[in-house]
This record gives C-alpha cells, sequence and structure tokens, in this order.
C-alpha cells in the first residue's frame, strides 16, 4: 500500500501499512508502559473503572469538541500576526488530499506533546484532589488505548479497506461524508455519529449541499 493507497486492500494489508508509521508504535509505547505502571503499582479494585468508564462516555464529545475548534481552527489575524498552529495546518492538508496516508496520522512533532499532557494532566490533577495513583493510572491506560483506537480507525476510513460490518460502514459513511460531502457536518471518527446526533451535525445527507472547500478548509488555499 502506497501513501496514496491502492485498491480494494485487506485488512491485514492496511494493517501492515498502519505498523510501517512511527505514531502507532509511539502510542504503543504509551499504553505498554502505562499498563506496566499500573501492574507495578498493584491494588486493582472495581473503584478504578469509575473514571475510564466516565471517560469512554465522554470521549465522542471530546473528539467533536477538538474536531471542531482544534483541528478545524481557522487562522486568524493579531495585527501583522497571523495565529495559526501545525496541527490545523496539517488537517488542512489532510482535507485537501484524504488518500495520503501520512497525513492521515497525528502530527509526529504533537504527539510527543500529547502524550506527556495524558500522563502529567492526570496524575497532577490526581496528586492535587487526592485520587489514588492507582486510580489515576488505571486512567492513563484508557485515555491511551482509546488514543490507539482513534489513530487505527482514522487510518483505515481513509485506506481502500471496505467496511465488512454495520458498525464499521456508520463510521466510515460519516467520515466520508465530512471529507467529501460537506466539512461542516459529521466531527465524528471513532463512533457512528454519537456526539453529532447529540450536537446537532448529524444532518440527511441529501439535505446538505456538497461544500465547495471540503479539500480547502476556509478558502485558505486560494
Amino acid at each position: 500500500m502506497t501513501t496514496t493507497g491502492t485498491r480494494g486492500v485487506t485488512l491485514g494489508q492496511a494493517a501492515r501499512e498502519f505498523w510501517r508509521h512511527p505514531t502507532p508504535w509511539m502510542i504503543l509505547a504509551l499504553v505498554v508502559g502505562a499498563a506496566v505502571a499500573r501492574v507495578v503499582v498493584g491494588g486493582i479494585s472495581l473503584a478504578d473503572l469509575w473514571a475510564p468508564l466516565a471517560l469512554v462516555l465522554l470521549f465522542p464529545f471530546v473528539e467533536w469538541v477538538i474536531h471542531v475548534f482544534i483541528l478545524h481552527w481557522r487562522p486568524r489575524k493579531l495585527g501583522r500576526i497571523t495565529v495559526d498552529t501545525l496541527v490545523a495546518r496539517d488537517h488542512r492538508r489532510h482535507h485537501a488530499d484524504p488518500r495520503d496516508v501520512d497525513l492521515v496520522f497525528i502530527p509526529t512533532p504533537t504527539l510527543p506533546w500529547l502524550i506527556l499532557a495524558i500522563v502529567a494532566l492526570p496524575l497532577g490533577i490526581g496528586a492535587a484532589v487526592g485520587v489514588p495513583v492507582s486510580a489515576t493510572l488505571s486512567f492513563v491506560v484508557v485515555e491511551s488505548l482509546i488514543l490507539m483506537t482513534y489513530e487505527w480507525i482514522h487510518y483505515l476510513v481513509h485506506t481502500d479497506y471496505k467496511p465488512r460490518t454495520t458498525l464499521y460502514r456508520a463510521v466510515w459513511r460519516g467520515h466520508r461524508l465530512h471529507h467529501f460531502k460537506n466539512e461542516h457536518y459529521w466531527f465524528s471518527v471513532t463512533t457512528s455519529g454519537t456526539s453529532d446526533r447529540v450536537l446537532g451535525t448529524y444532518p440527511d445527507p441529501a439535505s446538505v449541499e456538497t461544500s465547495p472547500t471540503a479539500k480547502n478548509l476556509h478558502g485558505t488555499l486560494n
């Protein structure tokens, strides 16, 4: 599978290509490190499940907020300075060429900072409010697994692997509509539109015009 994809790839071919890129390995290191730390600390109990369960339930909405307000950030002028970010610029490049596999992954320069936040913020906040380290590490383990799930699903949707299940077909369809129909809707990536349905960005595709800027976010390439 090349950076522009091939027709009719199998799941195995897609997986082999996935592991040829650096960010899955970086995230895997986070998953393993968090899991090992959790086992070493010990004291696993049912109480550890509350925070991770809340994270799983909230993540579709967290993902929506990140997609809308961070990835789709519109460059703004403050005097002579243009306020823009690397992740927003890379996301605009991703929309311009959705079949470029290298642009599908979380930007490599950004990922270490994201990993640091995933680990440091829960530990710092947990320590400040008196949450046991064991429970905080359980939260970090689930965070890291969610991050890996996001990276895999987003990558897979942009390959030529065809949906085989109803659930994945719904996820695939929503994200394809976001890229090729209208970039102002269907912001969910890892679910079949959970957050979009709640937040009003999951319209009937037949009622939405095809956007002229789906591949040119904010018309910035003009």
